[in-house]
């Protein structure tokens, strides 16, 4: 099976397993963990922060810092198109009493400084009104096909935030996609941010966790709301060693970026089939069948049948993500199959099966 369906089904590398079996350990609830110690301060160096902390899940991360940041009876200013928004079971509200307003998402990832201002109340004393106490982003955009906000936009979304005395979080899942993609070091997009969430086990191919930086203080809160959410784990360091090897590696993803090129082009080429956006910077490729014999639910059972799975990620588009997995092979064999589906018959909707979102 070519698995296109998401770069969360990467494996741990030949090297990840050794230093996973080899690691010193301790108990990380304690600080005593030192392999983690050692993930956490390379996390936070390299983003230019001062402090990280280990989780287990991006949704915990974006979870801890949105409740780090903004306090019960407050709400966050956040994509309508975003994973927080959408995918992460409206944690902020149950757990923290905090409200989610969704902001329209433009084709691109951003949200616009207008919309956001929107946002605000008129007057901040009106007791009728929740107060903004957060600004969430997405880099890159996952529902915007992978896409990289602009260095100039996310420098203007720092002086909005910064006239209003309102922080900023980044949920960047995968910002070291954002990175290659844009020819930049990670830190000079986690400037703009106070504070960053990014997954290991997507592109950079660790088995499990992610990571958040801040500074000292805000990370320190981030520990208690881990431990109070059941995220303090022990012996961390067997999966943080993973994690070190994934950070010093990142570069490799440029290779996923250009295999995802390969297949965004290979797929524009097929008839009854749109690339959307036409461009692909990442590692991410979204496309519509717009062959009326099938719906995306027929056609994705179809690939599969031939030894393809992609799967469905909003408004009934089909997503392709690249990863360390898949070679420029597999993606020449994956247009193949595109191509033998749809000069094949159409064939009857099934139950629906594994339809859900996989970040």
């Amino acid at each position: 099976m070519i698995e296109l369906r998401s770069d969360t089904f990467t494996l741990p590398t030949r090297e990840m397993l050794r230093a996973m079996g080899e690691a010193p350990l301790g108990d990380d609830v304690y600080g005593e963990d030192p392999t983690t110690n050692r993930l956490e301060q390379l996390a936070a160096t390299t983003l230019g922060k001062e402090a990280g902390c280990f989780m287990p899940s991006g949704t915990m991360a974006n979870l801890a810092s949105i409740m780090a940041h903004a306090p019960r009876g407050a709400k966050v200013l956040v994509g309508d198109e975003s994973d927080i928004y959408i995918y992460e079971a409206a944690g902020a509200s149950v757990c923290g009493g905090i409200a989610y307003e969704p902001i329209p998402t433009q084709p691109d990832g951003r949200l616009l400084l207008a919309d956001l201002a929107k946002g605000f109340p008129d007057d901040p004393d009106d007791p009728q009104f929740a107060l903004p106490a957060l600004i969430c982003l997405e880099n890159t955009h996952n529902r915007s096909g992978g896409a990289v906000l602009p260095m100039e936009y996310l420098r203007g979304v720092r002086r909005f935030a910064d006239e209003r005395d309102v922080p900023i979080h980044l949920d960047g899942a995968r910002i070291f996609n954002a990175a290659v993609g844009a020819g930049v070091p990670v830190a000079d997009i986690a400037r703009y941010a106070d504070s960053v969430q990014f997954c290991l086990s997507k592109g950079l191919s660790a088995p499990i966790g992610s990571m958040v930086v801040g500074t000292g203080a805000f990370i320190t809160r981030v520990r208690r709301i881990r431990k109070m959410l059941g995220g303090g784990m022990r012996q961390t360091g067997v999966v943080a060693a993973a994690g070190i090897l994934a950070i010093e590696n990142a570069d490799r993803l440029a290779e996923d970026h250009r295999n995802a090129e390969r297949l965004a082009l290979g797929l524009a080429k097929i008839p009854g089939v749109d690339v959307l956006p036409a461009k692909t910077r990442t590692n991410i490729v979204m496309f519509r069948v717009t062959d009326d014999r099938f719906t995306w639910q027929t056609f994705a059972q179809a690939a599969a049948r031939h030894g393809l799975a992609v799967a469905e990620l909003g408004h009934g588009r089909l997503r392709a993500v690249t990863h360390r997995g898949v070679s420029a092979q597999d993606v020449d064999e994956a247009i193949a199959v595109v191509e033998r589906v749809l000069a094949g018959p159409a064939v009857p909707v099934e139950a629906e099966a594994g339809a859900g979102h996989r970040a």
